[in-house]
């Protein structure tokens, strides 16, 4: 029974069968093989087996890929550049900053009141603020005693990791 070949540059094969010595018809030529690699592609086949005498080759393409799991990091905040501090002209300032890049806002939903106003009193964990990022509300806690002598941003403002939204005079 005779097989029909795809390709007409495979009708040697039989013969290179017959004849393993012949080194111009040898089905492991490199140049055979990126052959055959081409018209794999070309024709879309993703398996191909030949065999010559007692050798064997078999090419596949187009395998299930591995998902290999991306590399856990754990990033370390990067120091706030001092340019995005406002000057401590008094001592006893602290500057409550922005722990992400996000929205600034003073109230937990609009018509709210604010969470800490100027003159207020705050403690370590008080909420003074929320940052929204990838619309998640982060509340901002004041993490000092003090009191707030002023509101740095504005409601609805970007922010960027390091701003200063609060100057607190500490107890």
């Amino acid at each position: 029974m005779t097989t029909p070949f795809l390709f007409p540059e495979l009708r040697s094969f039989p013969h290179a069968m017959a004849n393993p010595s012949n080194n111009v018809n040898d089905v492991f030529d490199v140049r055979r093989i990126r052959r055959l690699v081409e018209l794999m592609h070309e024709n879309d086949l993703t398996k191909l087996d030949i065999q010559q005498g007692d050798m064997r080759i078999q090419l596949k393409r187009g395998g299930t890929p591995v998902a290999c799991p991306a590399p856990v990091v754990s990033p370390v905040p990067p120091v706030p550049p001092a340019s995005l501090l406002p000057l401590a002209d008094e001592k006893n300032i602290h500057f409550i900053t922005s722990p992400m890049v996000g929205t600034f806002f003073v109230a937990p939903r609009p018509g709210a009141p604010s969470f800490v106003n100027v003159g207020d009193a705050v403690s370590q964990e008080k909420t003074v603020c929320l940052i929204e990022a990838m619309k998640v509300y982060n509340e901002i806690p004041a993490e000092c005693n003090g009191k707030i002598v002023a509101v740095l941003a504005k409601n609805g403002e970007s922010v960027d990791y390091g701003k200063a939204l609060f100057k607190v005079s500490l107890d």
